[in-house]
């Protein structure tokens, strides 16, 4: 493990999560509509279904996944592209969080 992943004095648990942030948002095809049922990997409430017809599930629904991604593969799979960008500016992630999102895709901004 690199230096890098080491606690430091003045660290908080919040500057040392690993957000995970796509190479583009271009590979975001996920369902724009429907249903969707989050694993316990990123949704371990016992409401962990989201439907997107439904305005504050779907902000629910990208905040725990934009936040609570662990890999690439789980943020490709159940985000859109064209939903993410309706839905951006309504967002509440972590702060460090949306600063490494806007930091890569200007566009968020």
């Amino acid at each position: 493990m690199g230096d890098k992943h080491l606690a430091r004095p003045g660290d908080t648990y919040g500057s040392m999560i690993p957000y995970v942030v796509p190479a583009s948002l271009e590979l975001f095809q996920g369902p724009s509509v429907g249903v969707i049922e989050l694993p316990t990997r990123l949704d371990w409430t016992s409401n962990n279904r989201y439907d997107l017809a439904d305005l504050d599930e779907a902000i629910g629904l990208y905040n725990r996944v934009i936040s609570e991604a662990s890999t690439e593969a789980d943020l490709i799979e159940y985000l859109n592209r064209d939903v993410l960008l309706a839905l951006w500016p309504r967002l509440r992630l972590p702060r460090r969080c949306a600063e490494r999102w806007v930091a890569a895709f200007p566009q968020l901004g």
